[in-house]
């Protein structure tokens, strides 16, 4: 079980997870190589944030999109907090005892989505154990929000899993997302060790019951690769989704943020990805992005055009 921070103090990262390593660190090979943020497009979008007083996955995970999703004004808002209720080896959120909702978030995110003019927008959350719905009706309540304030903006939800928290799906469901994701994040022998907290079949199942809530609703999933797990353990894992039937698949490099979190067993290259690319879409998901530094928010807008033509082309 995590240990829990005070979060009235100065707040580290993780306390909790493994300490750092005998072994070197990989070295990260030349596919991977990142710019650094920095564009009058970053300014801006990290001025409205900032100015809304929100938080993003973007900065909070580390993501190592931020500079070109930025660039164009593309932020994926983080809600109920930036302090999760789980410790996620793999994750750079921090880990503690989260703060009260605040009322008026699902406003200002909405504001904030307004001003940024954002056509397609991705919301997501910290895990919050601690609430009796998980945060449903929160988002519920963002999604509500945003429908007044950007009624053209298409929306996007990534949730937590709702474990054990009755009808928390439902209320996110009844509010009309037109994309509904939630992460398996890794195959289901890594659970342990990469995502205790949650339970594997209970994420299949979260998603299965979104699609049979709402047959219009996209459902999509992503994964990590580098973590140790096999290729016919991926294959699986694609085999579970279809069954549960997602539409889209994101498969991306796991990237260590610090050294106190889970170690980078693997770089695949990218041809790899390619490869297992062409596997899931032999398997019947109507969009799959894969490569080393695919991510689940990254190009969203994009993925759901081409996921409208998808379905379009698959029901003429």
């Amino acid at each position: 079980m995590a240990t829990l921070i005070d979060t009235k103090a100065p707040r580290p990262r993780h306390p909790e997870k493994q300490a750092r390593s005998d072994t070197p660190a990989l070295p990260k090979p030349a596919w991977l190589r990142i710019r650094a943020p920095g564009s009058p497009g970053y300014d801006a979008t990290r001025a409205i944030v900032k100015a809304h007083g929100l938080h993003t996955v973007c900065e909070e995970a580390a993501c190592p999109n931020i500079g070109s999703c930025w660039d164009q004004r593309h932020a994926t808002m983080m809600i109920m907090g930036s302090i999760c209720t789980r410790a996620c080896a793999f994750c750079h959120v921090a880990t503690g005892l989260p703060h009260d909702l605040d009322s008026d978030e699902p406003r200002r995110v909405a504001s904030a989505v307004a001003e940024l003019g954002l056509k397609h927008v991705v919301i997501t959350s910290v895990d919050r154990d601690d609430l009796a719905d998980g945060g449903a009706a929160h988002f519920a309540e963002t999604i509500r929000c945003i429908r007044q304030a950007a009624p053209d903006t298409t929306i996007e939800v990534l949730t937590p899993d709702f474990l054990r928290k009755a009808e928390a799906l439902e209320k996110v469901i009844a509010a009309g997302p037109d994309v509904f994701n939630h992460n398996l994040e890794t195959v289901p022998g890594l659970y342990v060790k990469i995502r205790p907290g949650a339970r594997y079949f209970q994420s299949l199942r979260l998603l299965q019951h979104a699609k049979e809530l709402d047959r219009r609703l996209f459902t999509k999933s992503g994964l990590m690769v580098g973590l140790g797990e096999t290729r016919d353990e991926i294959v699986q894992v694609m085999d579970d989704l279809r069954h549960a039937d997602v539409d889209f698949l994101t498969i991306g490099q796991y990237l260590q943020p610090t050294s106190k979190h889970a170690e980078v067993k693997r770089y695949v290259p990218p041809e790899e990805f390619d490869s297992l690319k062409r596997i899931a879409e032999a398997k019947g998901f109507l969009l799959v992005a894969a490569s080393p530094l695919t991510r689940s928010s990254h190009h969203a807008g994009e993925h759901f055009k081409q996921l409208q033509t998808a379905r379009q082309g698959k029901s003429a």
